[in-house]
Order: C-alpha cells, then sequence, then structure tokens
C-alpha cells in the first residue's frame, strides 16, 4: 500500500510529531511538497504533504490560519509538516487550533529533519509499492496464465475473481453469460446484458466503466478480440476501484481471453471450412461421404430430422454486386446460431456462402427458433444499418438435402418479393398462390395478355374484360355468365368470340383459360 502519515510519523530517522488530526494519519500521501506560497492551493492535486517554514505567513493570526488551513483542507491535503527552529521555535498556536478544528494532521519537523528526507522517504515507499504491484501483478499473471492452460477460461474466472476480490463474468457474441466466478455472479451479470450489448456496438478494443445492478458494486466492462466486431466481453465487479495490482490481473486477463478469443476464432474459421465441404457434399447427394468428413464434429445433426435456413441481406442485387451491401448483418445472425447452440448444446452447422449465410440445424431445436425469430432479425439488422431475408426449409434428412435447399431458396425469393423478414417454406405450401402474383413480372405479363381487350372496351364499344371474368368465373356456363352480368346470352358468346378474335386465342384450349384467369387475378386481386 502506498505511505500514510502514519507510517511517515513511525519513520525512525525523520522524528516527526504529530501536534493535531491523530484521527487521520491513515491517510495515503501521493507526494511531499514545500512551499513557502501564502496560497499554495493552485499548484495542488490532491493527497500531499505539504511542508512550511511559515516564511510568508503570519501564523500567529489565528483568523488568517483558519483561512489557509481552511483552502488545504479543501484542496485536498492530507498533511502539514511544520520545520520548527527556522522561523519559529514553536508552532504558532494559532495554526494548531486552526488545524484541530479542520482535523487536518499537523505533523512537527525538527530542525534536524530536511525536508528532502522526508520528501526521500515518502518517494521510497511509492516506489517500494509500485515495485510491490507490479511483482503482484506479473504473479497474478501467472497464476492467470496457469488457470487458462489447465482449466480454461472458467478457470481464469475464478482465479481473476480471487485476485480482484470481487467476481469477473464471460460474455459470448450475442451477449449472453457463458460463465462466472464464483457461481453467485452469473445471475448479478445476467442483468448488465444491455451495457454489454451496448459496448460490443463499439469498435474493439473498449471498455466502460458501470454501476452494478441495484448500485450493488462497481464493474469494469471490457471488449474481447482484435476484429472491427468484438467477439465476447469481460465484466469485472469490485466494491471500489481496483488498485495496480488488481488492474495488472484485469489486463492479463483481457490480454488471456483475446489470444483464446482469437485462436477460437482460427478453429471456427477451419470448422466452417468443414462444414461448407460436408454441406457441398449433401447437396451433391453424397450423404454417406457427408457424415465420413463431419465425423463427431456435428454430434447427430446429419441422423435427425433438420432443416435449412438461407439467409441474404435486403440489399438490391445491383448494390450486392456493387460490394455495397453490409454483409456484417449476416456476420450477426451467424453468432445468434452459434450462441443458441453454444448455450443449449445443440450441433449446428454455420456455412457463409458468398453473399448468403447457410444454416443446418435440428428441425424443432434452439437453433431454429432463434434465426427465424423476427425481433432478433431485425436487431441484427439495425445494428448494421442493413436488412435480412430469411427462407426457412421443411424439415429434410441427409438424403433430401438438395430438396431442402431449393425449398429454402424459393422460400427465400418470396420473402424478398414480399418484403417479409422470414418465409417458411410450409406456408407457402398450405398458403394460396395468389400472393404470388404480386411479382412484378407477372404483372408485366398480365398487362401485356390483356391489354387489347382493355384498349377495345376503352372506345365504348363493349365491356369484354368484364365478361371474360364473369364467364371464367361461372366456368363456361353461358346462362348463369350472362345472368351475373344481365345481359342475353347471345350477347355474351358474341362477346366470347370477339375476345378470341381480338386475342387470337381459342378459350376452348384449358391453358388459355387458365392464363387469362391468373392475369385478371394479377391486376386486380389485393395481395398487400
Amino acid at each position: 500500500m502506498p505511505p500514510t502519515l502514519a507510517s511517515l510519523v513511525h519513520h525512525s530517522a525523520l522524528k516527526l510529531t504529530v501536534r493535531a488530526g491523530e484521527g487521520r494519519l491513515d491517510a495515503p500521501v501521493r507526494w511531499a511538497h514545500a512551499s513557502e506560497l501564502a496560497d499554495p492551493v493552485p499548484y495542488m492535486e490532491g493527497g500531499e504533504l505539504l511542508l512550511i517554514t511559515a516564511l510568508k505567513l503570519d501564523a500567529e493570526d489565528r483568523e488568517a490560519m483558519r483561512r489557509y488551513v481552511k483552502r488545504l483542507v479543501g484542496a485536498g491535503v492530507v498533511g502539514l509538516g511544520f520545520a520548527v527552529g527556522v522561523h519559529y521555535d514553536d508552532i504558532p498556536e494559532a495554526l494548531v487550533e486552526a488545524a484541530r478544528e479542520e482535523g487536518l494532521p499537523l505533523l512537527e519537523v525538527p530542525r534536524r529533519t530536511p525536508f528532502l528526507a522526508i520528501s526521500k522517504a515518502v518517494s521510497a515507499a511509492i516506489a517500494a509499492d509500485q515495485y510491490r504491484a507490479v511483482t503482484a501483478g506479473f504473479a497474478a499473471q501467472r497464476e492467470l496464465t496457469r488457470h487458462t492452460l489447465t482449466d480454461g477460461p472458467e478457470g481464469l474466472l475464478a482465479a481473476l475473481a480471487s485476485q480482484v476480490d470481487g467476481w469477473a463474468a464471460l460474455y459470448d457474441a450475442s451477449g449472453a453469460v457463458v460463465a462466472a466466478a464464483p457461481d453467485w455472479a452469473g445471475r448479478r451479470a445476467a442483468r448488465l446484458t444491455a451495457e454489454v450489448t451496448r459496448l460490443r456496438e463499439r469498435p474493439a478494443p473498449a471498455s466502460s466503466v458501470v454501476a452494478g445492478p441495484e448500485n450493488e458494486d462497481r464493474v469494469e466492462l471490457h471488449s474481447l478480440g482484435t476484429g472491427r466486431r468484438p467477439r465476447a466481453a469481460l465484466a469485472v465487479g469490485t466494491a471500489s476501484a481496483p488498485g495496480t495490482a488488481e488492474r495488472y490481473a484485469v489486463h492479463s486477463a483481457v490480454a488471456l481471453l483475446t489470444l483464446t478469443t482469437e485462436r477460437s476464432r482460427s478453429l471456427h474459421a477451419a470448422e466452417q471450412r468443414i462444414g461448407a465441404a460436408v454441406l457441398r457434399m449433401l447437396l451433391a447427394g453424397e450423404p454417406d461421404h457427408a457424415r465420413a468428413v463431419a465425423g463427431d464434429l456435428y454430434g447427430g445433426l446429419l441422423d435427425a430430422p433438420f432443416r435449412i435456413i438461407v439467409a441474404e441481406t435486403g440489399a438490391s442485387a445491383a448494390a450486392r454486386a456493387q460490394g455495397e451491401a453490409n454483409g456484417d448483418v449476416l456476420g450477426a445472425l451467424a453468432e445468434v446460431a452459434e450462441s443458441a447452440a453454444a448455450r443449449s448444446g445443440e450441433p449446428v452447422l454455420v456455412v457463409p456462402e458468398g453473399e448468403r449465410l447457410v444454416v443446418l440445424a435440428a428441425d424443432g431445436g434452439t437453433v431454429v427458433g432463434a434465426c427465424c425469430d423476427h425481433a432478433a432479425a431485425r436487431e441484427a439488422a439495425r445494428k448494421t444499418d442493413d436488412e435480412l431475408v430469411v427462407g426457412l426449409s421443411a424439415p429434410a434428412g441427409p438424403i433430401t438435402a438438395s430438396a431442402a435447399y431449393k425449398q429454402a431458396e424459393q422460400a427465400l425469393s418470396v420473402a424478398r418479393r414480399r418484403g417479409r423478414v422470414l418465409v417458411e417454406h410450409e406456408q407457402m405450401a398450405a398458403g394460396s398462390v395468389l400472393p404470388l402474383l404480386a411479382d412484378d413480372a407477372v404483372k408485366a405479363f398480365a398487362d401485356g395478355l390483356l391489354r387489347a381487350l382493355r384498349d377495345h372496351d376503352a372506345t365504348g364499344r363493349g365491356d369484354l374484360v368484364a365478361s371474360l371474368r364473369a364467364w371464367l368465373s361461372r366456368h363456361g356456363q353461358w346462362d348463369a355468365a350472362a345472368a351475373d352480368l344481365g345481359v342475353h346470352r347471345h350477347t355474351l358468346r358474341y362477346r366470347m368470340r370477339r375476345v378470341e378474335e381480338i386475342l387470337g386465342r381459342s378459350l376452348d384450349d384449358p391453358d388459355v383459360r387458365m392464363e387469362l384467369w391468373l392475369a385478371l387475378k394479377a391486376t386486380t386481386a389485393d395481395t398487400a
């Protein structure tokens, strides 16, 4: 610990005597400074032992001494050393009374003790304290390194919590708590998720100090990782600001966890390359080879029903071709999938595939739910100023993986056309085909097919479009369609012949009737 007034008083070579402020001798001394100015306050930083001979002070003026001592206390001066036998044979009573009133420790410095000796004693004690702190820091670093190598991040957190006499927690890329020490700290750390999320939005390295839940303690947050997006975060909770030795321990923990994170990233990249190979084999119809390559890496993922998720950014094709789309949103979705898998213990295969992300996860598991959570997708997109579009296949197995991939692609295409975040293949199969007619290409085809009939009607020579719609809706029943229109059936027959003449196509052809009906739906139906 740093030197205190008490340690200086007990220094046998200094021979200091306490004349006032006996109850505050435990105050740490940051420096010893000699000044004969009547007002040395502008040059004080706080924590000093001020040494004077009262060369320029009227030390016998009680009011002047009250003002002088009050200014010193206000500036954070922790003690006043008065040299006797220089200008005053003894410390004037006015100064002693003023020091007692303010509780300022007043030390009598004998003539044979030079101020330089006091400054040297303070300096030596500070240097010794710093040396002890550095030595303790290196010892803490060795201890943390040993625990990291033998017990992993959990062992490091336990050692760090012991070093700082507090608690420590590690957060993953999604901001969830993955480990904490002691055990009771996990619940406290979980209540800081919002602060961790805000920290991770800043480029690494980043740190912040926040009040713990319900102001229970002081918490330091540190991002981990060297990339632009931090991969994890460390929280350290203590009752007060850590000292030098504790600071060394925290910084060592940050460095060790960053190294661990970067090593994990290298392993993760290698795992993704294996995953990409497994996915290619599945899509090529080689499930046995895929299983052989995957080995135990993906657990039983390939032995149970799984789903395939295909995701892209919401940017336009032109923007993606020019490299303007922000790919970080796909990275955020990958982190969501991997974090959900880590928390639930589920296997997952995550493969970045150019402009898209492919995820293969167990059907009905936590990973699928997390990836298809609209709120999570929107939050990931918000952080990256982009949009996310997701297509989800039906449940499949290794033999039908290629079909499932196509299902996910089809769902993705529909989601993009509809402006949706997510479309599931089952929704497409169970729903109506009419929403698909909202596609611009379908509308253009419909307008082209019906334009000649609309141009005819615009001249006032008949109502061919309405007649065609009524006739098709009645499946070609002349009497029922004519009744709907309020015309004679012969009039309707004449109009249908005109439709055939203008279009140059026969209404006896079922394909023609189907195309005309879909064209009418595409140009009039409400597909919003």
